[in-house]
Parts: C-alpha cells; structure tokens; sequence
C-alpha cells in the first residue's frame, strides 16, 4: 500500500473518477484528448495531488487519483474541470461555438478500496480499445 502523508496526515485515499462534456458530445479528439491529459497532469500536481492514470475518450474522461482526505476529491475534481475548461476553449475555439460550457456539473466518484490499483489501471487503459 503507497502511504502518502501532508503535514499532519498520513492517507492513501485513490478515487476512480469519471465525467462528460456538456451534451455528451464527442468533442474530445483531434488533438484536444492530447492536451487536455496534459492540463490534467498540471492542474493535479498544483493541489499535490498524485496522477496514477488518465483516460480520455471521445464522449468522457476517466481518471484515477489520489488525493489528500482534507483537501477533498470534489475540490481536487473542481479544480480540474475548471482548469481544462478554460485552456481548452481558450486554445480551441470549435469548443466555445459547440458548448455554452465544456463540462456537465455531474461527475462520477468511487474509492478504489477494495479492488488492487493495477486492476483499475488496466481497466482505464483498456476503454479506449
């Protein structure tokens, strides 16, 4: 088990997220799946969070992360979509004339408890074959 620890906690909290763009569109491709895992990268590691896998398709975005129980995986979340929202419509223009806004409010969360990290792994990284 990989313990990680912030000032006065030690934690090993890992979370399977997923969530959609606006309308479910298939938005995210040509270039846009690229840099939206690289914006993901930066925005988890300006909270200190830890990245273990991303998985961008088309139509949603999976990831799994770990994050400090204090700051919370819903603020980790928020921050994220905010983030990828505003580079990539700032970048890619077809994204501001095709949504009001790139993402739902919704998201999908589970901890990853009871099933071994590497089975998620290779679960995240298969979705896209």
């Amino acid at each position: 088990m990989d313990v990680r620890s912030s000032r006065n906690v030690l934690y090993s909290c890992r979370y399977h997220v997923v969530w959609c763009p606006k309308h479910r569109r298939a938005v995210l491709r040509d270039g846009i799946d690229t840099r939206l895992v690289s914006v993901i990268g930066a925005a988890v590691e300006a909270k200190d969070a830890e990245l273990v896998e991303v998985g961008v398709h088309a139509d949603h975005v999976r990831l799994l992360v770990g994050v400090d129980p204090q700051f919370g995986i819903h603020r980790l979340v928020k921050h994220i979509k905010a983030t990828s929202s505003r580079v990539l419509r700032e970048e890619f223009p077809s994204l501001r004339s095709r949504l009001p806004s790139l993402w739902t409010n919704s998201y999908f969360v589970a901890t990853t408890g009871g099933v071994p990290l590497c089975t998620i792994k290779r679960y995240i990284e298969s979705q896209g074959r």
